[in-house]
């Protein structure tokens, strides 16, 4: 309810309300200024209220779902078995043991300590916590896994040891540790876990609780980021600041002019009190509506299906977009990865001849015998690499491709179609790669993938390699095989790939003594189950025992594909005069060649790459060279945005604002949301959108002032964290160029119509009571008063959110329409003070033409003065109309027949005797002649004079 206030003419009109209860101010009735304010608070409560049910009923949902919970309350002494519970989620506390089936989603946050899958390995699904769509496999505790059965658990002399509640979801610290026959300790990592709202997708599971309610995952991670308000509202929040002071300005005047008489102080209250139609209540209920519909039309839009408004308050800011971010993979791109290339330093293979070599060497290899290639020793890698043939050094990549990686295969009910998932689809096109050149992943457990195996992924989720450790069944050795980025694991120089557009992957290896291995294994296990918070660095320091002297085997790059009609949509944007940065976490070479390849820099301007400054003098000689250099395309590295953004970061902005493109590569996920601020903070020129498809991309979106999710391969995390949803990246023309355009010039002109309709009746009211002695006496009161504002004008002016100024086509054929948007010519200061001019001639007008004409029957002023309104009114909204809708007919038609059928209800202010008469309709229409004809002229003249830009295109 306060946040309701923070717009002043709310809080104007609460102070209006109020001050009637007060009987030496109260004017008219009480019901006339109290009806609309609580009217417009309830339409808008309304909504918000149906949201928060919604919300609640959800809740009680989830509360009442049913679960089994194994307790040894139901237990059978003789048998020694225990039949579970059925216990609602609500009921379920810490310290409970679960069962969650198949399908079933997890009501807390739980160990997995069983799971009916081979090898105590399940999958849950983490769409809804995460947005990603890959599956996760999920691992349960060992000692708990080899108890014959799940009563097994309610023996087990055990204790759990777990971190405070965190909002990390790919982290857990903990131990799980059994008291019988001794202590022994099983660490506890985030394989171990299934966090609340997750969904268990294979087999059934046993969970015992360690968090719930506010301290599981899932709600210490559900944000609510800050209401948005757009700039049009902020705009109309400071004019309304305007007419509050006109308003006081014109009841002063009014009390001076009168001398000052008596208690002078209450009568310019008084006035006040009647010009408070001045600031239109009535405006937040229109621009509300007018946004609805506007949203409507964006979702119903068939030539962009699929696109989502979830943030209804904001359409305008589509309109005045003019700073673009963009992410790369899976926005830009398709995220669909296939391997194109694989280098092995003096050979590559590529093409269809290429991957047909590397899967004829391949098959060739596995007939001879299924087993691990051997090589030489690691501290002789570069000659033996020489003296391997070809055939055995690319066999030796592909076998180390096809084991290496975390893809599960997940097979169809009848065995014949497998899926593979992971939670790269880098991962998933390589080993989809391998399958074709012969080396086809079919089985992964804990422990086995085609061969005996030892599994070693790091804990450090910000590393980029991805290490396994395996032993061959037939010769017993042992190899430690990695990949990862180049810029982690190699010095090896991956441009030439990286400039192909390719995101590239360093492949090595090391053989492992016996005593290696075991060494290894025994300070792994021990950093493993440490639970203090040096337990990352003692697993790094393990790490490092093997992850040296590797023996390179290659490089190999994958191929992400540009989304459709990516090029033309940039070249469109970029001629509407926006400013387009792209901020991605890939390489400086990849992101270069995606933006040259999209057009995002065009074919002749120049590169300017800051990559590993360091040095804030160093970083003061670029920014010299950028201030000259405005014309070119700045490419910055994570590292390099960093030391800028410290050190020099109101001079790094200010130049960055000038160049047209600017690309940061190896940003996290915190710089976007920096950039972004920091660009919002420092520009006027436009607002700033930004656009994403990963969970890394949601806090740049949250932090933009129109925030813009790609559903993608990444799932749908940053469309459900958006404003607005699209299903594709060429979307964006037509949601900015079109439908924004519209919604901004529609609400811009809809919010001055308001104005002019509370601004002209407040005039007829001053230069009545100036007319009459000074008297505080309203001219119009009770249902009349409230007609105005809504039967008698609403559906005409209303009808304006249909009108447009340019059709569609000419709107997108012309992009450079969209510039003057930015501007914010359609609802400034120039455009109010011209509209208040106008209602003070019409005002002024209507009501001294009313005397003047009517003076023999003057006691009929009211329905006079007040018949001349509405059709000026009515008149005006026709004056302003560019392209005719049919609704725009039938309001101005139904008003008129609701106005006159008024007329025999409101008998009190209506005498049908001297209405139905020539006299009063011809001098009706000569005041409404009068007060609106020289306006239409005078437009006509200007238009001609001055034609907008528009206008010279069409023309």
């Amino acid at each position: 309810m306060c946040f309701k206030f923070k717009f002043f003419f709310n809080l104007y009109f609460l102070l209006i309300a109020l001050s009637q209860f007060i009987p030496a101010l109260k004017i008219g009735l009480l019901f006339s200024y109290v009806a609309p304010l609580v009217f417009v608070l309830l339409v808008t409560l309304g909504k918000e209220a149906a949201d928060d049910y919604e919300r609640m009923k959800r809740d009680a949902e989830a509360n009442s779902a049913m679960y089994q919970r194994l307790s040894c309350l139901n237990r059978d002494e003789n048998l020694g078995e225990s039949d579970a519970e059925w216990v609602r989620s609500a009921d379920l506390s810490v310290g409970d043991f679960v069962i969650i089936h198949k399908d079933q989603r997890v009501p807390a946050d739980c160990i997995l300590l069983r799971t009916t899958e081979d090898g105590g390995a399940c999958f849950i699904r983490t769409d809804q916590l995460d947005g990603e769509t890959d599956w996760k496999m999920r691992i349960a505790v060992p000692s708990c896994q080899r108890l014959p059965s799940n009563d097994s658990l309610l023996d087990l002399n055990a204790s759990v040891y777990a971190e405070r509640p965190t909002k990390d979801i790919h982290t857990f610290l903990g131990n799980f540790t059994t008291h019988m026959n001794g202590n022994h300790s099983d660490p506890l990592t985030i394989e171990n876990t299934l966090w609340s709202n997750t969904v268990l997708a294979s087999g059934t599971a046993v969970g015992f609780i360690v968090y719930t309610g506010c301290e599981t995952r899932a709600v210490m991670n559900t944000s609510f980021p800050a209401n948005k308000v757009g700039l049009l509202d902020l705009e109309i929040n400071r004019l309304s600041k305007i007419l509050a002071f006109v308003s006081l300005l014109l009841a002063f005047l009014l009390v001076f002019l009168d001398g000052l008489k008596g208690t002078w102080y209450i009568t310019a209250f008084r006035f006040l009190i009647l010009f408070s139609s001045i600031i239109p209540i009535s405006l937040r209920v229109n621009l509300d509506m007018g946004k609805t519909v506007y949203s409507h039309q964006i979702m119903g839009d068939s030539d962009i299906k699929g696109t989502i408004v979830r943030t209804s308050t904001i359409p305008e800011e589509l309109g005045r977009v003019g700073y673009l971010l963009t992410d790369k993979t899976g926005t830009l791109t398709r995220n669909e990865m296939e391997l194109k290339k694989l280098h092995m330093g003096t050979m590559a293979f590529a093409g269809e001849e290429g991957m047909e070599e590397v899967r004829r060497v391949v098959r060739g290899g596995l007939t001879a015998g299924n087993t691990l290639p051997s090589g030489g020793n690691s501290s002789a890698a570069g000659a033996g690499a020489r003296s391997r043939d070809i055939g055995t050094r690319v066999r030796d990549i592909v076998f180390a491709l096809g084991l290496c990686h975390n893809v599960t295969p997940v097979f169809s009910d009848d065995g014949k179609e497998v899926e593979y998932q992971a939670s790269s689809p880098d991962e998933v096109a390589i080993v989809k790669w391998t399958a074709q050149v012969g080396l086809q992943l079919r089985q992964r457990s804990l422990t086995h993938i085609r061969l005996e195996l030892d599994s070693i992924q790091s804990t450090n989720m910000n590393r980029s390699e991805w290490g396994i450790i395996v032993r061959d069944e037939v010769t017993n050795e042992i190899w430690f095989l990695v990949k990862g980025a180049d810029g982690v694991m190699s010095s090896l120089n991956a441009g030439t790939m990286a400039r192909e557009g390719l995101r590239t992957l360093v492949v090595a290896r090391r053989r492992l003594t016996e005593d290696e291995y075991s060494h290894f294994a025994k300070m792994y296990m021990a950093a493993m189950v440490d639970v203090s918070s040096n337990r990352v660095d003692k697993v790094k320091g393990a790490m490092k025992l093997i992850e040296r002297d590797l023996e390179l085997l290659g490089l190999t790059g994958v191929e992400d594909k540009l989304q459709d009609d990516v090029k033309i949509t940039l070249e469109l944007l970029r001629n509407a005069g926006l400013k387009i940065w792209m901020l991605t976490g890939d390489k400086i070479e990849t992101a270069q060649c995606i933006a040259v390849s999209s057009k995002l820099v065009a074919r002749n301007q120049g590169i300017h790459i800051i990559s590993k400054v360091t040095d804030p003098i160093q970083a003061l000689d670029e920014l010299d060279l950028l201030r000259n250099r405005t014309d070119l395309a700045l490419i910055i590295d994570g590292e390099s945005l960093h030391t800028f953004t410290t050190h020099h970061r109101a001079a790094f902005i200010s130049t960055a604002l000038l160049l047209s493109v600017v690309i940061c590569c190896r940003c996290s996920p915190t710089q976007k949301a920096e950039m972004t601020n920091l660009i919002r903070a420092s520009t006027t020129k436009g607002r700033v959108c930004a656009i994403g498809d990963g969970g890394n991309d949601v806090s740049m979106i949250q932090a933009a002032d129109v925030g813009v999710g790609i559903v993608g391969k990444e799932g749908k995390q940053a469309s459900l964290a958006a404003d607005f949803s699209v299903t594709q990246f060429s979307y964006l023309t037509k949601l900015l160029l079109w439908h924004g355009r519209n919604s901004y010039k529609r609400s811009a002109k809809l919010s001055q119509f308001v104005f002019h309709r509370g601004l002209i009746i407040s005039v007829m009211q001053a230069v009545f009571s100036a007319i009459f002695y000074y008297a505080p006496i309203p001219l119009y009161q009770g249902l009349l008063l409230v007609g105005y504002a809504t039967a008698f004008t609403m559906a005409p002016v209303f009808s304006l959110v249909l009108d447009r100024d340019l059709s569609e086509d000419m709107a997108l054929l012309y992009p450079e329409l969209y510039k003057d948007l930015r501007k914010g010519r359609s609802l400034s200061y120039r455009t109010f003070f011209t509209w208040l001019t106008i209602s003070v001639y019409q005002g002024g007008a209507i009501m001294l033409l009313s005397l003047m004409l009517f003076e023999n029957e003057f006691v009929n002023i009211v329905s006079i003065s007040f018949t001349s309104l509405i059709f000026n009114e009515l008149l005006m909204v026709a004056f302003e109309i560019h392209t005719w809708h049919r609704w725009m007919v039938y309001s101005e038609l139904l008003t008129v027949v609701v106005y006159i059928a008024s007329m025999w209800v409101l008998t009190t202010d209506f005498d049908m005797t001297f209405i139905l008469t020539w006299n009063f309709c011809w001098k009706v229409l000569v005041i409404t002649a009068v007060s609106s004809l020289p306006l239409y002229v005078m437009k006509l003249v200007n238009r001609r004079l001055n034609p907008p830009s528009y206008t010279k295109i069409m023309d």
